[in-house]
């Protein structure tokens, strides 16, 4: 929960000072409240830092004082958070901002105007105002933080399709890989070099099963970070009953999740290719969707990995990569009925606060001193 700071309320003064009657109105503004930020730092790679610090609250600002003395500002806080987190309203799902760069700053809430002091409500008729503004109230909010992964490519396909493998072969990350299914339990990213000193990213989710943008499978927990990826390179075994059926199932399931991916570019990858002959590769080119780039490979040969990468670049190798890798991005609001499933998938189920009007209410009225001291 994040809480900005109420506004500091003016002073109602009338000026004393020996020798001076009548001194009139000198009542000082309020301080402005604190605000909070969310601001990208590089060097945090995931969320666990704020795993105990489930409440961040800013400052209030301070009152008004004699002298036109102005009350001193809320302090500010700032939540640092790896580059590629997405937040959303807890209450709604409602995306609220994206934290893509280092250094890049979000006022996520904004703290309450300080009140005037009466010194500015003096006319020629009330030359004695005995009244001041109140500061304006806090903000507090109730947010959800995702790291969504920053790769320009994703790879999409069902377990023991081959990907773990791929990346394996094209970078230098070394996935866990096995003859089994759901090998990969969280995604991995790996860096492709590629000619004349450039690259791209690759990241590599956990299978897909049919029925993942429902729950099925570990589907769900992981189909986010494919909103991020500029280009999804689809993977399906050569060795399958159906290819182009296997491909139309991993399509739905990212269009049931999320209809904005169809705008992504898509690729095609058979993989396994040294189990085909070339007979047998050219009959099944002709089942495959005309409309949709493919390329037959093979990670563990080596066969058209080359080719792969040339296909890759040619389509992240635009005028403005990063416009348009910006504009791939694809959020969106978040489905918190899901929310409890997910916490109790990643154990954390028992950390949920409910926190009813009364209780809120009693937090609202603490001091900024009194509540850092309930959130230790």
């Amino acid at each position: 929960m994040c809480r900005s700071g109420k506004g500091g309320r003016g002073s109602m003064h009338m000026h004393r000072a020996k020798y001076v009657p009548n001194g009139g109105p000198d009542g000082g503004d309020g301080g402005r409240g604190g605000h909070v930020y969310l601001r990208g730092n590089r060097n945090y790679w995931t969320l666990l830092h704020l795993r105990y610090e489930r409440h961040i609250f800013a400052g209030h600002g301070g009152n008004g004082g004699k002298n036109g003395s102005h009350g001193a500002d809320g302090e500010d806080r700032y939540i640092d958070v790896p580059c590629g987190t997405v937040v959303y309203d807890a209450e709604t799902g409602r995306f609220i901002c994206d934290v893509t760069e280092d250094g890049q700053v979000v006022m996520l809430l904004k703290g309450g105007r300080g009140g005037l002091g009466n010194k500015h409500f003096a006319t020629a008729t009330n030359q004695a105002p005995r009244f001041a503004q109140p500061g304006e109230p806090m903000q507090q909010l109730t947010v959800i933080m995702e790291l969504k992964m920053l790769a320009d490519v994703g790879l999409v396909g069902f377990p023991n399709a081959g990907k773990s493998t791929l990346v394996g072969a094209i970078s230098s990350a070394h996935p866990k890989i096995a003859g089994y299914p759901f090998t990969t339990l969280e995604p991995s990213v790996g860096v492709v070099s590629y000619h004349d000193n450039r690259s791209f990213v690759i990241a590599d989710i956990p299978g897909i099963i049919e029925g993942a943008s429902e729950g099925k499978g570990l589907g769900l927990r992981f189909l986010r970070h494919i909103e991020r990826n500029a280009l999804l390179l689809f993977m399906v075994p050569g060795d399958t009953d159906d290819i182009r059926h296997d491909y139309e199932v991993l399509l739905n399931e990212l269009t049931t999740y999320n209809p904005e991916l169809l705008a992504k570019q898509r690729i095609l990858a058979i993989t396994k290719a040294d189990l085909l002959d070339d007979e047998l590769i050219e009959m099944l080119e002709r089942d495959l969707p005309s409309d949709l780039p493919h390329i037959f490979i093979s990670a563990v040969t080596g066969f058209c990995i080359p080719q792969l990468k040339d296909l890759l670049w040619r389509h992240l190798d635009t005028d403005d990569r990063q416009q348009a890798h910006s504009s791939a991005i694809a959020h969106r609001d978040k489905d918190i009925t899901f929310l409890h499933d997910e916490m109790a998938d990643e154990g954390e189920d028992e950390d949920i606060i409910i926190l009813d009007d009364e209780d809120i209410e009693d937090i609202e009225d603490l001091d900024s001193e009194e509540a850092e001291i309930i959130d230790d």
